[in-house]
């Protein structure tokens, strides 16, 4: 009955052994977890996988395997609720691009954190489809639902990308290094940024060497050499969640290629915009945060910094103490990504969004003045330019 579950997560390339299913097999046998099939889920997770960056993979199947839906026979009757969210939203309102340009915010960040400290304090009862108070739909800027040009999303999905802060609590998943590539491209581009030197012990065989000194000697006379390695050290800082959910495949790629390039490489996430703290793992980012100022005063300037984010959102993020969508930041992101430019002078900002859509987001427009105009395309040509820019 659990061969599938085990073929589809080989098919999956989560790479599971014969040992260890028939180690989860004992266990079974043995009652440990009972029948329960939240038990058996973090058993298996617990027996089969053997490193953390495949648990998004291995949900997945689990999914997949355990939880399809059930088929319905013929000629049975087929009831379903419809759910309550959809009900809440059916008051929101649906707005032409006249209407939304004529929906006025409220003049600045200070205002509206006052205000929502105001509707908070009066607001008793719950709202829909208003334009004041915080609720589902319509176009004030406080709830979600609803249309306006600055806001703070409180619950719910985002769906226009404009919230200036976010009330919830937010799950990001890690970026995943093994992904295969659908090309080899990004690992040629990535090529450009090499300085080859021989370093370490030796342990490759000096073909020139051992020829030249068995022709001199008489004898079989081995060289050895240590091995040819790039020794271009790069820091990769990895923009994760809201907007950036949409480019996950082509950051996974450029990740994948990296961790193969570069031997020399560290990674860290962060959301939006550099603040005060980093993290390495997206489940503990709230737990586990690295300052910032320990990678400044750990990494000297001969490291190479990449930054890989669509750098959209509010302009508040950028310029303004306290404009973090998540948190309540001392300093804006611009002083800490001056800071960082400032210890690594080779740096880049590889953006997924297509280069002809920039202009169009006053966010990009700040970060690429931040940057000295460092940004470019997450492209093959522009991944060259900002190897060769790197590598100068």
């Amino acid at each position: 009955m659990l061969l599938p579950f085990f073929t589809a997560l080989r098919e999956a390339k989560v790479p599971v052994s014969l040992k260890e299913w028939l180690h989860l097999m004992e266990a079974m046998d043995k009652g440990v977890g009972g029948r329960d099939v939240e038990a058996f889920y973090h058993l298996s997770r617990a027996v089969l996988v053997k490193d953390e960056k495949h648990y998004d993979r291995f949900d997945q199947v689990f999914g997949k395997v355990f939880k399809g839906l059930e088929g319905v026979s013929p000629g049975e009757e087929i009831t379903a609720d419809i759910p309550e969210d959809w009900l809440r939203l059916l008051t929101e309102k649906y707005l032409t691009d006249d209407e939304k340009a004529h929906i006025e915010a409220l003049g600045g960040f200070d205002k509206l954190m006052e205000t929502l400290k105001q509707r908070l304090e009066e607001q008793k009862e719950r709202h829909q489809g208003g334009n004041k108070w915080i609720g589902t739909g319509g176009t004030s800027p406080f709830g979600h639902g609803g249309y306006n040009p600055e806001g703070v999303r409180i619950g719910g999905p985002g769906r226009h990308g404009r919230a200036v802060k976010v009330w919830e609590k937010r799950e990001y998943r890690n970026l995943d290094d093994t992904v295969e590539l659908g090309t080899r491209n990004i690992k040629v581009a990535l090529r450009r940024l090499r300085r080859f030197a021989r370093e370490g012990a030796a342990e490759e065989l000096d073909i020139d060497g051992t020829i030249d000194g068995t022709a001199r000697q008489g004898w079989l006379d081995i060289h050895m050499r240590p091995e040819r390695r790039n020794t271009i050290k790069v820091l990769l800082f990895l923009d994760v969640g809201g907007s950036m959910d949409g480019h996950i495949q082509l950051c996974e790629e450029l990740f994948s290629a990296a961790r193969t390039e570069f031997k020399n490489l560290e990674f860290f996430y962060f959301h939006n915009c550099l603040y005060e703290g980093v993290w390495k793992d997206n489940r503990r980012r709230h737990s586990e945060r690295i300052p910032t100022w320990d990678l400044i005063h750990k990494y000297p300037g001969d490291w190479r910094a990449i930054f890989v984010g669509d750098a959209t959102m509010s302009p508040y993020e950028v310029t303004m103490p306290g404009g973090s969508v998540e948190h309540w930041n001392e300093e804006a992101g611009a002083v800490w990504l001056k800071r960082a430019r400032e210890q690594w002078d080779k740096s880049v900002w590889l953006n997924p969004v297509p280069e002809r859509h920039w202009s169009y987001t006053p966010s990009v427009n700040l970060i690429g003045e931040v940057m000295e105009h460092g940004m470019f395309p997450l492209t093959l040509e522009g991944l060259e330019r900002a190897m060769r820019t790197l590598a100068r």
